[in-house]
């Protein structure tokens, strides 16, 4: 399982599988966002599989499942909020981790810099520097 850092409060990855459940507990992770909708999943890495494993590691779940056309301000505020609200760390999953990168930079617009958001997602390992105009837009 590949975690990477954009905060020391939100890590994102690549989907996530029942197995690496306790190793997220065990890291110190205590929500878990599942941004990946389960169309392009099997049963097995659907989100209702994930959110039972979390809950019975004692974890939080939440789902708020994205495409490009659900990339809203609404959920744009959502995850913001899921990650405010969170007890401790924060690990948001979607195919590659590219989508929570991209809503993390969105609703960071106006509070962080531009560059800051994109030294953050570049240092995380996401390229996200065709944003920059929209996020400037945004500050």
């Amino acid at each position: 399982m590949q975690i990477n850092q954009i905060t020391p409060r939100y890590h994102v990855a690549p989907q996530i599988s029942v197995e690496d459940i306790p190793a997220l507990r065990d890291a110190g992770f205590t929500t878990v966002i599942c941004n990946r909708p389960d169309a392009e999943v099997p049963p097995s890495h659907q989100a209702a599989a994930i959110e039972m494993a979390v809950r019975a590691a004692g974890l939080e779940f939440e789902l708020l499942p994205l495409t490009h056309q659900t990339m809203t301000a609404e959920n744009i505020a959502r995850q913001a909020e899921l990650v405010s609200a969170a007890p401790g760390q924060v690990l948001a999953y979607c195919a590659s981790g590219t989508r929570c990168s991209v809503i993390w930079a969105l609703g960071q617009a106006g509070t962080l810099s531009t560059d800051e958001i994109l030294a953050a997602t570049t240092a995380a390992g996401y390229d996200l520097s065709g944003l920059r105009t929209t996020l400037d837009s945004l500050a």
